[in-house]
């Protein structure tokens, strides 16, 4: 009878990983819920451009630290796109649409982005449409649906859909330009000028920021303070510091708990909890990138040899580790 044996690689992941993986999701998953909260305040414009400014700084500084300089010439293209789409687009869309739906249900809409990254992957980088992406795609459209439907608002809580799918988008292009680049630069390269490129792109919300935050609170300067030094800046160290000591595709499962996590914190925070159609519609997105990310069975004879593991699709991967970005991985992503 064949012996169960513990993963090597499992077994090999130190807690220091776990916990920096599980604080990462924390961090991420508390910014859907400083985003609501400060959004009475501060536009989401304005918001995007003062969390973008404080990490760019809080991130360069550590370039100059580092002494990594400049990026090769070859990175840029995807270092700008990655920038306008990822820190800028992402960011500015998912700050309007909390504006029309709650926290828990932004974070289970944008739990869809992973499944629009392979989509674009497959028209863009020409990897194809499998039949498992395929099946997920129908079965998030499903869930999307759903959660539209959910709150009753009307076109206030459709426009909130559209918007935080509008957001995972713009996070699925970012990924696709953000692969090659990643190709040529450090993560901590790549992040931190990304970031300030998201930045220049917001940068026309300026005289909003001023007025914003001129009228704002005390509570408000804070919660801006903190998007950009801890969900932005100081994530991206603890999901370096995870990337690096265990794969990638088990990291990238440990992220499917944030939208929970948001949830469990808007609860007590804000006096907000998705309702049932609303969490049924995102379990369902989730569900369909699930399905999207199965892998085909392998023939008897190489059942065996284990897969590669799929990178994660979560946030900006990475600052101060090399990631490597060659052979299956790159046909994956990240």
């Amino acid at each position: 009878m064949a012996q169960h044996e513990t993963s090597p690689t499992l077994a090999k992941t130190p807690v220091s990983a776990l916990v920096a993986a599980v604080l990462t999701m924390v961090l991420w998953a508390s910014a859907f819920v400083a985003i609501r909260h400060i959004g009475e305040s501060v536009r989401p414009g304005p918001l995007a451009l003062g969390r973008l400014l404080i990490g760019a700084v809080a991130l360069l500084a550590v370039v100059a630290f580092r002494r990594e300089g400049l990026p090769p010439r070859a990175a840029w293209p995807g270092i700008a796109g990655m920038g306008v789409f990822w820190f800028g687009l992402y960011m500015v869309a998912l700050n309007w649409g909390e504006r029309h739906t709650d926290a828990g249900t932004a974070a289970l809409l944008i739990g869809a982005g992973p499944l629009l990254v392979a989509l674009l992957a497959g028209f863009l980088l020409h990897e194809g449409f499998p039949r498992p992406l395929l099946i997920g795609l129908a079965v998030a459209f499903v869930g999307a649906a759903l959660a539209g439907a959910s709150s009753g608002g009307g076109d206030s809580a459709v426009l909130g859909v559209l918007l935080c799918l509008a957001a995972a988008a713009g996070h699925a292009v970012g990924v696709i330009f953000q692969k090659p680049a990643l190709s040529h630069a450090s993560p901590l390269q790549v992040t931190a000028y990304a970031s300030t490129i998201g930045a220049v792109a917001c940068l026309p919300f300026a005289g909003q920021l001023v007025t914003d935050l001129g009228d704002a609170s005390a509570g408000a300067w804070a919660g801006v303070l903190y998007l950009g030094l801890l969900p932005t800046a100081l994530a991206f160290w603890t999901w370096s510091y995870a990337l690096a000591r265990m794969p990638a595709g088990r990291l990238g499962a440990v992220s499917y708990i944030v939208p929970a996590l948001t949830v469990l914190l808007a609860w007590p925070t804000l006096g907000e909890f998705p309702s049932g159609l609303a969490l049924t519609g995102g379990a369902l997105c989730l569900v369909g990138v699930g399905l999207s990310r199965r892998q085909p069975r392998t023939a008897p004879e190489t059942a065996s040899s284990p897969a590669p593991e799929e990178p994660a699709f979560a946030e900006p991967a990475a600052v101060g580790e090399t990631v490597d970005v060659s052979g299956p991985a790159r046909a994956a992503q990240d």
